[in-house]
């Protein structure tokens, strides 16, 4: 069942193939010592019952004169009878104490590496993957679904394991009465199948089970996220019935599951009590054969030990059947087929040497509705191009085909003459800096946050760079000064401290093409005096794109572009396009004539 349908996840497995060898290796020995012991008790019951009969020999003779002594007297055979199965059961305990350490680190490694693939598959999807899919439902899969893989690989190796012994197990019995073996498989046999139906219906009620762990991962994933939006609108109630609704949910699917499953176990326990009570009358009718009292006692008391283990294994492959939904959803994570991955190119970026071209650039966000239609546009190097427009005008993919999040769907962008995906991503983006209204602060301390994509700075860089994007005073005041924890997303920090940190950790980067992406949006008059006079510093002598809904930010800029339903319809600087009346001088009305400024 399992094998064969997922043999990616398998192979692997089989990357670890040392560790899954030892694992079987000492089960196996493990199993043997336990045969060896079956052997002796059947010595120990002769030498106990009949102990003046001719003592039971394997037919090695060396073995059976120096180890089971069958030319000493019985009281001797006893003692040594007893001696090797003390010893056969330590030996036995040692291996599967082995067997359980092998395999758990094998569980491990195998669930580490499929933590780091899933990472890697996510680092390699571009960010359509992303806008297509709930961040919940990702988290669950890297979390929830390779902790359930590791109970896969835990009940596969226990699977392996009882198997082994149950095989020991049936070489004895065979050896003991192959006719009491022959009724015991045809009693057996019915019982297995008549659990795989079971087995199938528990198979498709899995499915639910990662369904459900989804969307309940992504509904409280928002609700810790958006506890500010939530507070502000009072939707507390319809948030308590999502998650509600969530939970109870993942309780149902899980409830069925449990209930197919756990009806496994006793309907295995009472069908195999039944066939051992059947077992034992026909074994005293006489119906199986000539058995010795010794070899009877022997057979059944191995018949007691395997029933456990065959209940474990029918138990073992409905648990995995309960997980085939976990498989599925690795799996299917795992496959490239319809992903859409980032391609990179091969060359290293140089540097700036000349003018960013867009070249009938067009692109869709996915759909057939473009955002951008044909558009020509050039940025200079060493200049400040800003860029204009209502919500939807195209400004900010722009910004995002600039720093090739996404590639055009038509045209192409020129850097230096090149096209931008000849080059290597990492080397382009090393020489650029994204300073937006929503800046991403990460649960680390003030330094850490400026020095990130800039590691290696020191302390004297890290602290000019905060003086210089006005962020020195309030660091300073933090409790622990650059060393503060700023908690998740930066929570201890307000919209304009948060800014001037991200305007310290691009100037530490020091790049050659800076992206201002409404940066001084939503902020107040003080911090958007200071961070201006922050970005003014950073923009000095780079070529920088800007994209503001506040005019007065971009006045000083060399180009403007309006962009309107992802179109050009007008550029040039700021006081020409005013002095044209067209649609920037619209936008300059709307913005001074209410605070009555003369346009």
């Amino acid at each position: 069942m399992l094998f064969g349908e997922y043999g990616y996840i398998w192979h692997q497995l089989l990357l670890f193939k040392r560790l899954v060898i030892i694992s079987l290796a000492v089960s196996l020995l493990a199993a043997l010592f336990e045969g060896a012991n079956i052997g002796l008790l059947v010595v120990l019951l002769q030498n106990i019952t009949t102990p003046d009969a001719a003592p039971l020999q394997t037919g090695i003779s060396g073995f059976d004169l120096w180890i089971l002594g069958v030319d000493r007297a019985p009281f001797e055979r006893l003692v040594r009878a007893v001696t090797l199965i003390l010893l056969c059961s330590w030996l036995r305990s040692i291996f599967n104490y082995l067997s359980a350490i092998y395999t758990e680190l094998t569980q491990l490694r195998l669930v580490d590496r499929l933590r780091k693939l899933l990472f890697e598959q996510y680092q390699a999807l571009s960010l359509t993957y992303f806008a297509q899919q709930k961040t919940g439902d990702l988290l669950s899969v890297v979390i929830a679904e390779t902790g359930r893989i590791s109970q896969i690989m835990q009940g596969v190796f226990a699977l392996i394991t009882r198997f082994l012994n149950v095989l020991t197990y049936l070489g004895s019995l065979f050896l003991l009465s192959w006719q009491l073996s022959l009724v015991s498989f045809v009693f057996f046999g019915g019982i297995a199948v008549g659990l795989a139906a079971l087995n199938r219906w528990m198979r498709e009620a899995s499915f639910a089970v990662p369904k459900t762990s989804a969307v309940m991962s992504s509904v409280v994933l928002e609700f810790l996220t958006g506890v500010r939006t939530i507070q502000a609108f009072a939707t507390q109630e319809r948030e308590r019935r999502r998650y509600y609704a969530a939970s109870e949910g993942m309780m149902m699917a899980q409830h069925r599951l449990t209930r197919l499953s756990n009806a496994t176990k006793p309907m295995a326990e009472a069908l195999s009590t039944a066939v051992l009570v059947g077992m034992i009358l026909i074994s005293f009718s006489g119906a199986g054969g000539a058995v010795s009292s010794p070899a009877l006692l022997t057979f059944f008391f191995v018949l007691l030990r395997m029933l456990p283990n065959v209940q474990d294994m029918i138990g073992t492959v409905t648990r995995l059947s309960a997980l085939r939904g976990t498989l599925d959803v690795i799996t299917a994570m795992l496959s490239p087929e319809g992903k859409p991955y980032y391609p990179d190119g091969t060359m290293e970026f140089p540097g700036l040497q000349g003018s960013i071209h867009f070249e009938s650039v067009s692109f869709s966000y996915g759909g057939d509705q473009m955002v951008l239609y044909e558009l020509d546009l050039t940025i200079e190097k060493g200049k400040m191009t800003a860029l204009v427009g209502a919500s939807g005008a195209g400004k900010s993919t722009v910004v995002d085909l600039l720093a090739r999040f996404y590639d055009p769907n038509q045209g192409a962008i020129f850097v230096n003459g090149t096209d931008l995906r000849e080059f290597r991503v990492a080397s382009w983006r090393r020489q650029m800096a994204i300073v937006s209204q929503d800046t991403f602060i990460f649960n680390l301390s003030v330094q850490e946050n400026i020095v990130y994509g800039t590691e290696g700075a020191s302390f004297e860089q890290v602290h000019r760079a905060a003086l210089a994007a006005n962020a020195l005073g309030f660091i300073e005041e933090l409790p622990e000064g650059f060393e503060t924890l700023l908690g998740d997303r930066g929570v201890r920090l307000s919209g304009g401290q948060r800014q001037r940190l991200a305007i310290a950790r691009a100037l530490l980067r020091n790049p050659e093409l800076l992206i201002l992406d409404e940066a001084t949006s939503a902020l107040d008059s003080v911090s958007e005096r200071l961070i201006q006079q922050s970005l003014e510093q950073l923009a000095e002598g780079r070529t920088v794109v800007a994209i503001a809904h506040r005019l007065s930010t971009i006045m000083k800029a060399d180009r403007v572009v309006v962009l309107e339903k992802g179109r050009i319809v007008e550029q040039g600087c700021y006081g020409e396009l005013i002095d044209r009346r067209g649609k920037l001088w619209e936008y300059h009305q709307m913005q001074f004539a209410s605070n009555g400024t003369e346009s």
